[in-house]
């Protein structure tokens, strides 16, 4: 049910399995509508069906940078060489990425009928040939970070590293806030970005590693859970309302104060979760979670073909927010997802060898 590794003792599955559900409810939220006027009561349900399912999923990809955080950041694995660290790595994410870009340049040719060109493959590869790769190459660039982060990790005092936790939450959360002012938002943006260096995600990756330490009172974080989640759902109403849709990803953003306080909340309220427990009481569950868990990887990297397939109707027949109420749709699209790719993956895994090609 859970990692251990000498300090580390979090419900590694649990964590891992709300973060992928929301990953899913997320791409889930955001389906394209174009033949629905906005302003239509279809319309407006919609939105706000999007609005609400997006906004409190958002902190899914900082709880999966935290739990990394907290699961490579150890002090015991300081003196683990850059070869085997790596090695480690590439055996981990590298084959399975390679083997799902080239299943998505196939699908973009085959289903979505693209042409691809030379450079269209090149462009693919640099940045991903398909939305949702982003994230692998933000882990990627942690991966380059770790062996270093270990060792400021290892001994830095407290002291030091809530002064990095200071100025990481001004320069990522508070003082972008400023931009919002128009007369003065491209001079918040340069002055953010060249003396804020430390900002955006390495954030969440550093605090995974402390989480541990701290200790606020669950009335507390639920707290804070509920404010950073209802500041996105209206702080993006506000915005669309008064500034225009070019401001509706303002708060969605993993790195706006919102999200950081609801998605750091939402990790420490899932850590202090009693896994042992946990384990013993719900057996079922506790598999559940644990084959979830393991196949978070390909399940990530898959799941947008099978929510495609579903809208879409490549089946033989549609679920989609044109379908059904939005309300309803959405959260269901998302574990007939996750259950479909489970079906798929957890078998596949079993054949010698793919397991290493799929993740």
């Amino acid at each position: 049910m859970y990692q251990q590794d000498k300090g580390i003792n979090l419900p590694v599955d649990l964590i891992r399995t709300v973060a992928i559900i929301l990953v899913i409810l997320l791409h889930a939220s955001i389906e394209p509508a174009p033949t629905i006027d906005i302003m239509s009561p279809q319309g407006v349900e919609l939105w706000w069906a999007s609005n609400i399912y997006n906004s409190v999923s958002r902190v899914c990809v900082p709880l999966f940078v935290m739990l990394t955080g907290a699961l490579l950041l150890q002090p015991s694995k300081t003196d683990e060489p850059l070869r085997v660290f790596f090695k480690k790595r590439w055996k981990r994410i590298g084959i399975p990425v390679l083997f799902w870009m080239a299943v998505f340049f196939a699908w973009r040719y085959f289903v979505n009928g693209e042409v691809l060109t030379l450079n269209s493959i090149v462009q693919g590869i640099i940045v991903g040939p398909y939305t949702h790769f982003w994230f692998v190459y933000l882990i990627v660039g942690l991966y380059l970070l770790t062996p270093i982060i270990r060792i400021i990790v290892a001994h830095a005092n407290w002291s030091l590293i809530k002064y990095f936790f200071l100025i990481w939450i001004v320069g990522t959360g508070v003082f972008p806030l400023l931009r919002l002012f128009a007369n003065i938002g491209p001079q918040i943006t340069w002055f953010n970005e060249t003396v804020f260096v430390l900002s955006g995600m390495i954030g969440y990756f550093i605090f995974g590693a402390y989480a541990g330490k701290l200790r606020p009172r669950t009335s507390l974080l639920v707290l804070l859970l509920t404010v950073g989640s209802l500041w996105t759902i209206f702080g993006t109403y506000f915005l669309v309302g008064t500034m225009g849709e070019a401001y509706s990803q303002f708060f969605m953003d993993a790195s706006s104060l919102n999200v950081i306080l609801a998605a750091t909340s939402l990790f420490m309220l899932l850590a202090a979760v009693p896994h042992e427990k946990v384990g013993v009481r719900f057996p079922r569950l506790s598999r559940a979670l644990k084959v979830i868990s393991e196949n978070t990887l390909p399940i990530y990297l898959f799941h947008v073909i099978v929510l495609e397939t579903l809208q879409k109707g490549y089946l033989g027949f549609k679920l989609s927010v044109l379908t059904l109420n939005p309300l309803i749709e959405i959260p269901l699209i998302t574990g007939v997802t996750l259950l479909i790719c489970l079906v798929i993956i957890v078998p596949l895994k079993k054949i010698p060898h793919v397991k290493s090609i799929i993740g």
